[in-house]
């Protein structure tokens, strides 16, 4: 379960522009409004919701803005009306792909997600057909600098990590799904700088692309998730050693 290309998903993302950003405030924002609905509006109670708002905070979302989508969703008004659908296909060479959105329209988010597969050399295909080369885990990046390896090591297995990989300039701690917030909790109180916290998808296997179209293609089908306001999540086996 190497995460450097992860490692440089997170680099990458670290350079969005503020509309860019503004952009994953939105999408957040529908997972906690979601999570508030299904499990109400406090994160003790809500792991699922207290595991958005590490997320939150580690995608820089101000404090205020987790506050006032927490309070708009627990709100009678019955505003929040969106479901989470996920799509399974394959792009450029068969490369596995899962997207997750969150969408008041399945109609609307269902045809996006087809074009963009079939437009960018790939094809949507029926739940099950790549999410079994995927494996759900928590998955945290702390910044490096200035850490000491064995105490990170100590503080987040002795509070449930499976795994910590050090990546140069951050370290990857892989968890099991549940153990997500405890490890988290853990790592807060001693005070480290999280660059990401998540619940992901890892996959088993990865695939290298050669062809210069279908990187191409993979990287464009990409952006078009990246800037589709129903996609939450995207995961793929894709291993792009130029990210």
């Amino acid at each position: 379960m190497s995460g450097h290309s992860k490692w440089k998903n997170i680099m990458h993302k670290k350079e969005k522009t503020d509309l860019q950003r503004a952009k994953v405030f939105t999408k957040i924002g529908k997972e906690i409004a979601m999570a508030v609905r299904d499990g109400g509006a406090d994160p003790v109670s809500n792991g699922r919701l207290k595991d958005l708002i590490a997320k939150a905070k580690a995608n820089n979302v101000p404090n205020d803005n987790i506050e006032r989508t927490i309070k708009k969703a627990s709100g009678a008004d019955g505003s929040v009306n969106y479901e989470v659908i996920l799509y399974e296909g394959y792009g450029p060479s068969g490369v596995a792909v899962i997207v997750e959105t969150t969408t008041d329209n399945r109609n609307r988010t269902g045809a996006d997600m087809r074009h963009y597969f079939d437009k960018y050399g790939g094809n949507l295909g029926q739940t099950g057909c790549v999410s079994y080369m995927f494996v759900d885990k928590g998955v945290i990046d702390i910044e490096a600098e200035g850490v000491d390896e064995e105490a990170l090591m100590e503080t987040a297995l002795e509070a449930g990590a499976e795994d910590i990989t050090n990546e140069g300039e951050a370290f990857e701690i892989i968890t099991a799904p549940a153990d997500l917030s405890a490890v988290t909790d853990a790592l807060t109180a001693k005070g480290y700088k999280f660059l990401s916290c998540e619940q992901s998808k890892i996959p088993s296997t990865y695939v290298t692309l050669t062809n210069e179209d279908d990187i191409k293609n993979m990287n464009k089908l990409l952006e078009m998730f990246d800037e589709n306001d129903d996609v939450t999540n995207v995961w793929h086996n894709w291993e792009n050693e130029d990210e």
